[in-house]
């Protein structure tokens, strides 16, 4: 490192935002790449570590920091095909979601245009059976209540829950929605939008809600793409630097 600005934890660290020891914990979880030390065990650090931390932080963003953190650790393990093939799986993964946010949408359009659909028999159904009929647990439907988003009816006597037409037709949008990642919070006022006569205007903004969520996901994981991209040409820069050179890499002590 004798022909580049040397940096110090501290250095990293304002940059970044965060205090000397998250310095020193990235590197130890493979987050940069392994530090060159003094004679007294200082760590000293690079512009590859200002690059690669500039490149994690970004990434964060838009992958998150669960795989931005495996992202990091498969380049310095001399992974890069791995790395690449992580960021082709969140991309891709983000692109289904987008597919079924637009399945879902047209799905719960239909379901909030009709009115609820008549049951099999009268006198409503168990529990057992309508999540037989949605294909969930019987928790899922109880956890769904106790969040405030269904309100069955009660069997006189048994104490049994009814759920009638509108009940059904409440957990089948549930369903639909959770099973497109929306929050409870986020639920909550489709249907009670679709309660009061009938609206499906609180659907469709937390259809677009949604939609644009995804969009700001979709920039910053490209952003996320640009700033790893411009640490590889450092990292590249730099290895064939030190090869040409002879020299050692850097410490790893």
């Amino acid at each position: 490192m004798t022909n580049e600005r040397r940096l110090r934890p501290v250095d990293l660290a304002r940059l970044a935002g965060v205090s000397t020891q998250q310095i020193r914990n990235y590197e130890d979880a493979g987050v940069l790449p392994p530090a060159a030390r003094t004679a007294s065990g200082y760590r000293v650090f690079g512009e590859v570590h200002r690059a690669a931390l500039l490149a994690y932080r970004t990434l964060m963003r838009g992958y998150g920091p669960m795989k931005a953190t495996e992202i990091m650790r498969s380049l310095h393990d001399g992974d890069d095909r791995g790395a690449l093939v992580l960021v082709d799986a969140a991309h891709a993964a983000l692109h289904e979601e987008r597919v079924s946010l637009r399945a879902a949408s047209e799905a719960l359009e239909l379901l909030a245009a009709q009115p609820p659909a008549p049951l099999l028999r009268s006198g409503g159904l168990r529990i057992g059976e309508v999540a037989s009929l949605l294909g969930v647990r019987t928790s899922a439907l109880r956890v769904w209540e106790e969040a405030g988003l269904l309100a069955p009816g009660r069997e006189r006597g048994t104490g049994y829950r009814v759920y009638e037409p509108a009940d059904v037709r409440d957990a089948r949008l549930v369903h639909t929605l959770r099973r497109s990642h929306y929050l409870f919070d986020q639920i909550r006022p489709v249907l009670e939008g679709l309660r009061r006569e009938g609206s499906s205007e609180a659907l469709r903004a937390a259809v677009a809600a949604r939609g644009e969520a995804l969009t700001a996901r979709s920039r910053a994981m490209i952003g996320g793409a640009a700033a790893l991209h411009a640490y590889l040409e450092v990292s590249a820069s730099e290895t064939t630097a030190g090869a040409t050179a002879g020299g050692p890499g850097p410490s790893a002590r």
